[in-house]
């Protein structure tokens, strides 16, 4: 593997750095990670990319990469000699890309309420936190006042999120109901997958790390009812793949394209859980499409014209878990959920009866039949109609 290192710029209470630091560590991807107050981070790479946002990627050679997707896409070509981090096996593929979704998307809302909805138990640690992403030639007194407007400003997101009131209970049963389900799986298993990483893990690691488990309040709460799934977010930020934890210390994902058994039950859940929103999330793109006056491919995905990384195309109500969820639509996910429905789409034969039948007992069908009247692509950092 190349001797010359990559520039990772985020911050470490950021969602999206941890799911790109964890997938650099575990492929063995020379690297050094930079905070993204440094000065270089704001007057260079922020102009380039066009929108302030991290995680963002900057190559030996001086490329720009952001997106954790595009991230690991570009270094899973580049460096092919690297250790595995996807299984061979189509099904696998699939139920992996599926996770990585998930994780990605559905966990953002929750892990920015267990950010923000307690966010008086956790000020300290919070301003801390945020004022690393402050330049550090300004006294640390004047780094805390500006995390301290830094943090108003993603307090606010929450009702967009869909974070009020009226659904935080539901909210919070949703989280511990998977949060059950995965601390079951890594009881017997050090990855989702199996013996090693691959997307699922990544995908899991963005919310269940920088907040989930760092943060105190919710932290508190994984290590006392899931200590296993605490005990997988360290395990994720290390290079070594086996875990002597485990009986099984082979760091092979399983034989004849299987998933674990105890992946069952948290497939089924996230189903049911997410399948709601994305259904959704697909009407109201479809209603915003139908609006357009003209729309060409490369038309941004934006409800006014604006460049965002998490764009919406209008504010969505359903029905979830008892009550009326109401938020901003979130087509990033269905950009996210379609590679799975790519991969899916592309099985044939046996390994597409055996995706069915895994799709029928977890009641997925459904949700992975869902579809667009247009592809949405990612050009140039944003969301566009393909």
């Amino acid at each position: 593997m190349s001797t010359k290192h990559y520039t990772l710029w985020g911050t470490p209470h950021s969602l999206y750095t941890g799911k790109a630091r964890s997938y650099l560590i575990k492929k063995r991807v020379p690297f050094v990670e930079l905070l993204a107050g440094d000065p270089r981070f704001l007057g260079e790479v922020v102009p380039k990319v066009g929108h302030m946002v991290i995680p963002v990627v900057e190559t030996p050679e001086g490329d720009l990469i952001q997106d954790c997707t595009a991230i690991i896409d570009h270094c899973e070509a580049r460096f092919p000699e690297g250790p595995a981090m996807e299984p061979a096996g189509g099904v696998q593929h699939v139920v992996s890309l599926i996770l990585d979704a998930f994780g990605s998307n559905y966990f953002m809302p929750l892990a920015m309420h267990y950010r923000w909805s307690y966010r008086a138990q956790q000020d300290a640690f919070l301003r801390a936190e945020f004022a690393r992403a402050i330049p550090t030639s300004l006294p640390y007194e004047n780094r805390l006042a500006a995390a301290e407007m830094l943090m108003g400003k993603f307090n606010g997101f929450l009702p967009g999120l869909g974070v009020t009131p009226e659904v935080i209970p539901a909210m919070e049963d949703s989280y511990k109901e998977l949060l059950g389900l995965l601390e079951a799986h890594f009881r017997t298993h050090p990855y989702l997958m199996g013996g090693r990483p691959g997307l699922a893990d990544f995908g899991m690691i963005a919310p269940l790390y920088a907040h989930l488990a760092r943060d105190p309040v919710p932290g508190f709460l994984m290590r006392t009812t899931a200590p296993n799934v605490a005990r997988w977010t360290e395990r994720m930020n290390v290079a070594e793949i086996a875990d002597s934890d485990y009986a099984d210390t082979s760091t092979s994902y399983p034989a004849n394209d299987a998933i674990p058994e105890t992946l069952e039950a948290l497939l089924a859940a996230v189903f049911a859980h997410w399948g709601p929103g994305l259904l959704e999330d697909a009407a109201q793109f479809g209603r915003w499409l139908d609006g357009l006056d003209d729309p060409a491919p490369g038309t941004l995905v934006s409800h006014d014209g604006s460049r965002s990384v998490h764009p919406h195309v209008g504010r969505i109500d359903y029905a979830w878990r008892g009550v009326t969820m109401r938020r901003g639509s979130h087509p990033h996910s269905l950009w996210h959920f379609a590679r799975a429905q790519a991969a899916a789409a592309a099985l044939e034969g046996e390994a597409r009866a055996r995706l069915d039948a895994l799709l029928e007992r977890t009641g997925g069908a459904a949700v992975m039949a869902i579809s667009t009247a247009r592809p949405i692509l990612r050009q140039n950092n944003v969301l566009v109609l393909g």
